[in-house]
């Protein structure tokens, strides 16, 4: 399958659309996972072969200030191929490339290679206020348009993702906050 001739442009990057966070019993569970994951269910079709998906990992040996990070949560202190890692089930069949990091921001070099030059980068995920933020905001210093798919997000709660949304958008023009519906993929299976 392509992507729709009225395809948006840019790669879109699918932030921790994990286990972990959709799991309403972790810890680290999105209450609204749910609706973030039907607003990525959404884009995925107008970004055929223009998708990154990301996981969010606990490394091996926590050094500096991760190492209180992991002292207050213990629990995910487990290997890359823990169930908790996992992409969840609606998405584990669909990703494609994945991209792992052990920190909140996933603008790494790898993703930055994955972009043309000039190309947007899209943001969907979780969470609002973490590591879609983090991303967010360094790619937008390296100089990358950045949209952030609200309604293909959440955060740990709605003031949370709305707060942050707000903010965001005080980085315009270099971040965009828009919807599936702005970018033609609202009305997507």
């Amino acid at each position: 399958m392509t992507a729709p001739a009225s395809a948006p442009a840019g790669l879109l990057a699918v932030i921790d659309m994990q286990r972990v966070f959709a799991d309403p019993d972790s810890p680290w569970g999105v209450p609204r996972f749910a609706d973030a994951a039907t607003g990525v269910r959404h884009l995925l079709p107008a970004f055929t072969g223009r998708t990154v998906f990301t996981r969010f990992l606990a490394p091996a040996l926590p050094t500096g200030a991760w190492r209180a990070y992991y002292a207050r949560w213990p629990f995910a202190l487990q290997p890359p191929d823990a169930p908790l890692w996992r992409l969840a089930d609606d998405f584990a069949d669909r990703a494609g490339p994945t991209l792992d990091t052990e920190t909140f921001g996933k603008w790494t070099p790898g993703l930055a290679a994955r972009l043309a030059p000039g190309e947007p980068l899209v943001l969907a995920g979780v969470s609002t206020e973490c590591c879609v933020l983090t991303t967010a905001l360094a790619a937008a210093d390296a100089g990358t348009e950045v949209l952030v798919v609200a309604d293909a997000c959440a955060g740990v709660d709605d003031r949370a993702h709305r707060e942050t949304l707000r903010l965001l958008e005080l980085y315009g023009p270099l971040v965009r906050v828009v919807t599936t519906g702005e970018l033609g993929a609202g009305d997507l299976p």
